[in-house]
């Protein structure tokens, strides 16, 4: 396989600027973004792309979605952030529109996804010490092999993945890793009187979209139930309309009792996450114990309103069921010897290249690019097919046969 990546002299200008004044902790496709509308995105010479990335679901709702834009352009112009040593005019109306809209009693507002979960992990464990009475500094939280909640140096501790843990030690104690998708491994950790909390991905989607079987979480939630051990659902990826319903969860009416979300919670705008509880559990913590200078500011809870609105304004959670199983069912009928593997729910959705080069998921990525689509691999062979939830049947069937065309070249 013989891949040509064509690089202007105007994006090398833009790449190298980085190389040279950035830090070298990504390694990019070899494309310059300098704009982004609905499904598509043009480089610095004006060609344009179909995004199948879609900011690692950040972006949901499409580039650019107008009426998010309309919000932040207005709500910029009058207040943008307070801090929560004082009251602001949009917080409360956010904290009662996304617990209404989700069912909780409480939100925490956040920033990034991973600060979401660091909260999470801070709550999960003030509950298991001050409401199940488990003996100071021994509460653990159960997580599973090859997640993906974040880099933090608390969030490394408990990954599996070497290039995110290894030489970041020493590492945070307190939790346990078991098999994804394993109830028995799951029974058996539960057994432990410490276990505070089950911290689980629906669907691990940096591991390459691994879509557990089903029932699989529903068992998980009624074993943590039993043992009066919070489940800890990490929807930052998975959740918002992206896998089909409104929450991945939701495919098996589990309702977790910390519910964790980002990326898409701002259509893609800025940072913005939250974590949602009942009382019995977000009020262990008290004034002063946890906070974050820009969390909940009026900027970012005027965002999440609009991009929460716009998600069933727009039917995109249906849109995600009907498109994603039309993507899988294209790719099947490309019968292609180099995909080993289709799987995925909504459009949430991966392949698994079959070639003997272990960089043969790479080079079909610059080729992807080369004809139009981006995407990125993950984990070597796998490819993520993850495009905003606006797209529509015709641009789906567009870009199989960019795919097909790309494929071809192996």
């Amino acid at each position: 396989m013989q891949t040509v990546s064509t690089i202007s002299k105007k994006s090398n200008y833009y790449i190298q600027l980085e190389e040279q004044f950035g830090s070298h902790n990504y390694h990019p496709l070899p494309v310059v973004l300098s704009k982004g509308e609905g499904v598509f995105l043009w480089d610095v010479d004006g060609k344009r792309y179909y995004d199948f990335l879609s900011g690692y679901s950040a972006v949901n709702q499409g580039h650019c979605h107008p009426k998010i834009i309309a919000t932040l352009t207005e709500q910029a112009q009058k207040l943008t952030l307070t801090s929560r040593a004082f009251y602001n005019d949009l917080l409360g109306e956010y904290a009662k529109f996304i617990t209404e809209y989700f069912g909780y009693d409480k939100v925490l507002p956040m920033n990034t996804g991973v600060e979401a979960v660091e909260t999470a992990i801070k709550l999960c464990r003030r509950w298991g010490y001050v409401v199940k009475g488990i003996a100071e500094n021994k509460a653990k939280i159960i997580v599973c092999a090859d997640n993906f909640h974040g880099r933090t140096s608390t969030v490394i501790s408990f990954s599996s993945d070497p290039s995110s843990y290894a030489k970041f030690g020493p590492y945070m104690p307190g939790f346990e890793i078991i098999p994804y998708n394993d109830l028995n491994a799951l029974s058996k950790a539960l057994q432990d009187k410490n276990v505070a909390g089950f911290l689980v991905e629906p669907i691990q989607g940096e591991a390459g979209v691994v879509v557990p079987d089903e029932n699989y979480l529903s068992k998980a939630k009624q074993y943590c139930e039993d043992a009066n051990v919070l489940f800890i659902g990490d929807e930052i990826q998975t959740g918002l309309c992206r896998t089909g319903k409104m929450l991945a969860c939701d495919h098996e009416n589990v309702r977790p009792d910390i519910l964790i979300l980002g990326k898409a919670l701002s259509g893609g705008t800025l940072p913005v996450s939250a974590i949602l509880a009942d009382d019995e559990i977000m009020l262990t913590i008290k004034p002063g114990e946890h906070g974050s200078t820009y969390g909940g500011n009026p900027l970012a809870c005027k965002i999440a309103i609009t991009s929460l609105s716009v998600l069933k304004e727009e039917k995109m959670m249906e849109n995600a069921e009907a498109m994603g199983r039309l993507l899988r069912d294209e790719l099947k009928k490309l019968n292609s010897p180099h995909i080993s593997l289709i799987r995925g729910k909504g459009l949430l959705n991966a392949i698994v290249i079959d070639h003997p080069r272990q960089d043969a998921a790479w080079e079909l990525c610059l080729t992807l690019k080369e004809n139009g689509l981006l995407a990125k691999p993950t984990h070597g062979d796998k490819i993520r097919f993850a495009p905003p939830l606006v797209i529509t049947k015709e641009q789906i069937e567009e870009c199989v046969e960019i795919i097909s065309k790309s494929l071809a070249s192996i």
